[in-house]
């Protein structure tokens, strides 16, 4: 299946990055985009890393290692990922493990109720809603309860990068 062209993943203080320049195994190592979102790797001090995708980081190193190297061939693989802050999906309310988690393409509800061990005896999850940042923090209604205990396919939406879940409590 042909990934859609239309989400390239973004970086975020947390990731990390598996740097490799071709020839040069001293110059090659995995490093951690920092929380201030910089990199440092040898012969390069500080690269803002946060809010570039892998191709972007790469081609920079490229440039700055050129005063040292001849033609440097970069290439940058992301290992770990949590991504920008502001993509990451958070969970709050009555789950049973309120969380954050990376958003990954084409997630949907159900995966971040699996990710985050479905909703507590006391959730409402019927009147769970979605605020979608993305849209000026617009409001979706969402039956979890409906889709987690009766396996209500239909109200399995796709999530969008920073989403917020919010599962209130029931009062009954």
């Amino acid at each position: 299946m042909a990934a859609s062209g239309d989400y390239n993943y973004i970086i975020g203080p947390g990731d990390s990055l598996n740097i490799i320049v071709w020839r040069n195994p001293e110059l090659s190592m995995n490093v951690p985009v920092r929380p201030d979102g910089k990199i440092s790797t040898p012969l390069v001090d500080e690269l803002v890393a946060q809010g570039k995708n892998s191709t972007e980081i790469a081609r920079e190193i490229e440039q700055l290692l050129g005063k040292f190297v001849r033609d440097p061939v970069v290439t940058v693989i992301v290992t770990a990922f949590v991504g920008p802050y502001s993509e990451q999906i958070r969970v709050v309310g009555e789950a049973a493990k309120p969380q954050f988690l990376p958003y990954k393409q084409k997630m949907t509800l159900l995966d971040v109720m699996i990710a985050v061990g479905g909703l507590t005896d006391f959730a409402d999850g019927n009147a769970a809603t979605i605020l979608r940042t993305s849209e000026g923090g617009k409001q979706y209604s969402v039956r979890l309860r409906d889709l987690v205990k009766r396996g209500e396919i239909s109200n399995n939406v796709e999530m969008k990068p920073g989403d917020i879940l919010v599962i209130p409590q029931s009062w009954f």
